[in-house]
């Protein structure tokens, strides 16, 4: 299958971006998702950081899930709605991220992971069935169970603050897609009426009490 154009621009936009950032210190921490800055007024942070990446691996990690899921994703929905899904992701991931750091003014991060987490729930509400694997446990997992199963160990890692992670842009990008996917085809609703029923209750809550999960 060949590479969707709009995924193959997307890819090429993350990679020149990020190697920029790699060579130039300057240029990385002038468009970093940085609290205090975007409290300050550089709200363009918010989309740029989406771009850049800590390390060749972050990019790597990312990039391969957004070719993995987004080809499913933009297939069923066409490249308009599917750059909808992603920028609306990025933004939400962000959006969510300066909401549980905005107390914390030298709080940065960067990294596509808002986006490609809507776009990986996306394409779970479109193919719950699909079957992912998971190293290093070399068994298929249903999409559905991955869903879910994600949602609880970024709100559980995001609470425990583990690792140099950036759980809060996960779930906020994992927010994003849901309601997005919902937006634009609520049909999906029947692929799996359970599991988006007990995704939309994850989301409510993180929604609602998401303030809770702060340290």
């Amino acid at each position: 299958m060949s590479m969707n154009k709009i995924i193959l621009g997307i890819i090429i936009a993350n990679v020149l971006a990020s190697f920029k950032g790699f060579e130039d210190v300057n240029f990385f921490n002038k468009f970093k998702f940085q609290v205090g800055k975007i409290l300050s007024g550089e709200k363009i942070r918010m989309l740029t950081s989406g771009f850049l990446h800590a390390d060749w691996i972050h990019l790597g990690f990312n990039m391969y899930a957004l070719y993995i899921f987004g080809r499913s994703v933009a297939g069923s929905f066409g490249n308009s709605s599917f750059l909808i899904i992603y920028f609306a992701s990025l933004l939400a991931g962000s959006m969510y991220s300066l909401s549980q750091h905005k107390n914390d003014y030298y709080y940065s991060a960067v990294g596509a992971s808002g986006a490609v987490s809507g776009i990986v729930f996306s394409a779970i509400m479109l193919y719950p069935e699909m079957e992912l694997m998971m190293l290093p446990i070399p068994i298929p997992i249903p999409g559905y169970i991955f869903g879910m199963g994600y949602l609880l160990y970024s709100i559980y890692g995001m609470k425990k603050q583990l690792g140099n992670i950036g759980h809060s842009a996960h779930l906020g990008g994992a927010i994003g897609g849901y309601v997005v996917t919902l937006l634009l085809k609520p049909e999906v609703i029947s692929n799996n009426p359970t599991m988006i029923i007990v995704m939309g209750a994850i989301v409510g809550g993180l929604l609602f009490f998401g303030d809770k999960l702060e340290k």
